[in-house]
């Protein structure tokens, strides 16, 4: 090719702003870097980031949330409606259905039964909350949550749920809420992940969890989440292959970051940017990761606390352990997936399996940082993707009855954070079906969620494609009442 025409096609328009915007990438590159790499000896480093910058003055620095995936039913946790005792095995009223959409699991059935909760309910705490014999340890923390019986979402089945409620849109392709804080918060941790998840299972749990659930969307893909699994390698690929030292892989990173940038001075990609601050954080987790996980110096009573599986990889007590010790940290979002709530069969047997799993590791966290003073400033939230229907699937009689998907109404209790402890709030019909009083959509609750965090959720936003997105859309109020 003529090098005249050769030249020309390079300097394309993209080309030359690429290039323009290099000299600023090339700067701001240095403030990803680890301080002891190649970037530490740089003069064109930008000096560390200062405090986290919110819209006023936040309650929380960090969230924990519990996500019980699969939709708890409500009718047999928290949302005691004793009214259901009269009216058990009825027909559900058309006047209380409305002609509103179920799921074709049920949408064939001759008959939608009313089925009453099987288990007993009782007030708990100084509050006064009526909960569950399924949930005594959260029972005993009553005075400590706000439990939100009116949370509502118009997703009825798993994915679309699951998408809406951790994205703010039922398709695919958006940032989750940890991405959002750590987009715009930060981190509070140079040597963990703004945002890690960890997934545990219950004995019957055949319901997926994709990845996307936890990506950045359209964001840089820094602000992902990174998943801790269970084993000896919570981190895949985080430890050194056979005959390599840390010290050859020191020399290999800051060869690669020198690449990177050179790359970087010539397309101003700025997912180079994110590849290197990636392998920056894998070697910096290589001796935090050990540390973070090792329960050793953990008290007898502490650990008797979470449950006889906190020293079990993989389990939700040994997860919420974890979360503790990664709040102390400053991780700024660790999202806890508990699979297995998806009882459309054998409800009985199975809720108690699940709560047996998730009930004790839930309070003993929440006493837990309370006792060391975490409290105030981490908001723990537990809640699924939608609850339970009143009528039910199979057979009452022999007690292997299900509930099918419902979004009209669900619960969820927040703590900490600045949320009034000993709180109930919303009210539901009597049929659990419908709600009557103070409803909570699911952008209300991730708006109150921000709120707390010192973030209006209209003022976070992202452009792309020519759009200004953020994570409620273009709906959200802030539950003041549950605030403390």
């Amino acid at each position: 090719m003529d090098p005249i025409r050769e030249q020309q096609l390079l300097t394309t328009r993209r080309h030359f702003f690429g290039r323009s915007a290099a000299g600023i990438g090339v700067a701001a590159l240095g403030s990803i870097l680890s301080r002891d790499g190649w970037a530490a000896n740089s003069p064109l480093i930008a000096p560390a980031a200062g405090p986290d910058k919110t819209h006023f003055t936040p309650k929380a620095k960090r969230v924990i949330y519990l996500f019980m995936a699969g939709g708890p039913s409500q009718i047999d946790l928290y949302d005691h409606k004793p009214k259901l005792d009269a009216l058990h095995q009825s027909e559900l009223p058309d006047s209380i259905r409305m002609g509103q959409r179920i799921t074709t699991m049920t949408s064939g059935q001759k008959s939608l039964p009313v089925v009453r909760s099987m288990f007993k309910f009782a007030p708990r705490g100084k509050c006064g909350a009526v909960m569950s014999d399924l949930v005594p340890h959260i029972g005993g923390i009553a005075d400590d949550i706000a439990i939100i019986k009116t949370v509502n979402t118009e997703a009825i089945n798993h994915d679309p749920a699951i998408t809406y409620i951790q994205t703010g849109f039922q398709q695919p392709g958006r940032p989750c809420i940890g991405s959002w804080l750590s987009y715009g918060l930060g981190s509070a941790n140079q040597n963990l992940p703004s945002f890690i998840v960890m997934i545990s299972s219950g004995k019957n749990s055949d319901q997926p969890l994709y990845q996307r659930l936890w990506s950045a969307g359209f964001m840089p893909s820094q602000h992902q989440g990174v998943q801790f699994r269970g084993g000896n390698e919570p981190v895949l690929f985080l430890a050194n292959p056979p005959g390599i030292t840390s010290e050859n892989r020191r020399k290999a990173l800051d060869t690669l970051a020198k690449l990177n940038a050179k790359q970087f001075e010539s397309y101003a990609d700025p997912e180079i940017n994110t590849r290197i601050a990636q392998y920056e954080m894998s070697y910096r987790m290589q001796m935090s990761v050990p540390d973070l996980v090792d329960f050793s110096k953990e008290s007898q009573a502490v650990l008797d606390s979470y449950g006889p599986d906190v020293k079990k990889p993989g389990t939700f007590a040994n997860n919420c352990l974890l979360a503790r010790r990664m709040a102390e940290r400053g991780v700024r979002f660790i999202q806890l997936y508990h699979r297995g709530w998806d009882q459309h069969g054998d409800l009985p047997r199975r809720i108690r399996e699940q709560c047996a799993d998730t009930d004790q590791p839930s309070a003993a966290l929440v006493k837990d940082l309370k006792a060391r003073g975490l409290l105030d400033d981490t908001l723990v939230i537990w809640g699924g993707e939608f609850g339970r229907t009143v009528y039910c699937q199979g057979k009452i009689e022999k007690e292997n009855y299900g509930r099918d998907h419902h979004g009209r109404c669900f619960s969820i209790w927040m703590a900490g954070g600045g949320v009034k402890g000993g709180t109930t709030y919303g009210q539901t019909d009597d049929f659990c079906y419908n709600v009557v009083e103070n409803p909570v959509h699911i952008h209300d609750q991730n708006a109150t969620l921000m709120h707390c965090l010192g973030i209006n959720h209209e003022k976070l936003t992202f452009r792309f494609q020519g759009r200004d997105y953020r994570l409620t859309d273009i709906h959200g109020q802030v539950v003041k009442e549950i605030l403390a």
